[in-house]
């Protein structure tokens, strides 16, 4: 209500009829005063904030914390908690390390005891069983086996043996995994099963990490991880923040597309640099859990989520299904949109989910800086 109308509605009660004319425009212009000294306190604040950025090695890939920020100080001091957070998640998602939650979960399997875990590996196993159901098996987290064996045969320049492809698909299987919500415990049945959480822990970790920074009052904030992007709340001044979706490797390929996005997640996955190349065939890091074998489509694939275990997750099971199928599971899922460039042996073809024109809309061409490039580092 405005400071005049206040004084106005005093004037005309009969409980305050006594009171003065000139006291009346006394409080009114004391409060004029405080309501503007307010204002231009926060518009101060608003100008004050400046951009800082940080960067640091965790999971694997670079992490960069963008926010803005009174001073450098405060703002290192939000980026180092938002730090501590994903390495503390590291701790617990990691395969190559053999002490983290994930790798004494998968020594645990085929003994026939179901095991007692952290909130987050169970939100993470948890979505992940929904995704693998879903998908029909096209996203699963039992990869584990499947992955060191493609991990081996990129830094030998070998395809793997026959024999052992057969052998490391008999210990994977979503369906082998038992979980108890009432309890919140997982079991393993299969003997010598492994773990991999690497198409959807970069993800949840960035997520988590713009959480962080949210809570402790930095909302205008993006995390990237890799091909892995939070973004929060736009920056000032700004609708968004302008990421680039980095091109496929191929001639005559579609360029790169920019996007303005706030409050959402970004996962790009494929081949551009995990990947083996082999007789003049390229496999990628992505492995079809169906027949054990890297996928050999040439891809990127990109989708945007409200969260960043459904942008990760789903950006591998699109991988592995195609654009067909799985962009009709995309549909299905709310709030998200996918964008998929590949180059089969038919040909280069591009295909967008119906929602990706809503993200393209919102596009600011004449934006000065990129906040961030997403695939550009698909060390996932």
């Amino acid at each position: 209500m405005k400071v005049f109308q206040i004084a106005k509605i005093f004037s005309q009660s009969q409980e305050f009829a006594p009171i003065s004319r000139m006291f009346l425009r006394r409080i009114a212009v004391f409060i004029f005063i405080l309501n503007f000294s307010s204002n231009s306190f926060s518009a101060q604040n608003a100008r004050a904030a400046e951009r800082f950025a940080f960067e640091r090695a965790e999971m694997g890939v670079p992490f960069r914390v963008t926010l803005y920020a009174p001073d450098e100080a405060t703002a290192k001091t939000a980026a180092d908690a938002a730090f501590s957070k994903v390495e503390a998640l590291n701790a617990v998602f990691s395969d190559y390390d053999s002490d983290s939650e994930l790798s004494r979960l998968s020594d645990s399997s085929g003994r026939g005891r179901p095991v007692p875990v952290s909130d987050d590996l169970w939100r993470v196993m948890n979505f992940a069983q929904a995704v693998a159901v879903r998908s029909g098996g096209a996203f699963d987290m039992t990869m584990g086996p499947l992955v060191n064996l493609w991990r081996n045969a990129r830094y030998k320049k070998e395809m793997p043996k026959p024999e052992k492809l057969a052998e490391a698909l008999a210990r994977t299987g979503y369906q082998a995994v038992h979980l108890d919500s009432a309890v919140h415990t997982v079991e393993l049945l299969k003997p010598r099963m492994r773990l991999d959480a690497g198409g959807i822990a970069k993800g949840y970790a960035a997520a988590e990490a713009l959480k962080v920074l949210e809570q402790n009052g930095f909302p205008e904030a993006l995390v990237a991880a890799g091909g892995d992007i939070a973004a929060g709340a736009p920056p000032p001044d700004s609708a968004g923040w302008r990421v680039e979706i980095t091109a496929l490797d191929a001639q005559g390929a579609p360029a790169s597309r920019f996007l303005q996005v706030a409050h959402c997640n970004i996962s790009t996955s494929g081949d551009l640099y995990q990947r083996l190349e082999f007789n003049g065939k390229r496999y990628s890091h992505i492995v079809d859990p169906k027949t054990g074998i890297g996928l050999t489509d040439h891809s990127l694939v990109t989708v945007i989520a409200r969260d960043g275990m459904t942008a990760d997750a789903f950006s591998k099971a699109l991988s592995v299904l195609g654009p067909e199928r799985g962009l009709a599971i995309i549909e299905e899922v709310e709030g998200a949109a996918a964008h998929v460039v590949r180059w089969p042996e038919s040909g280069l073809e591009e295909k967008f989910s119906k929602r990706w024109a809503e993200f393209e809309r919102r596009n600011n061409s004449g934006a000065k800086e990129l906040d961030s490039g997403v695939g550009k580092a698909l060390g996932r």
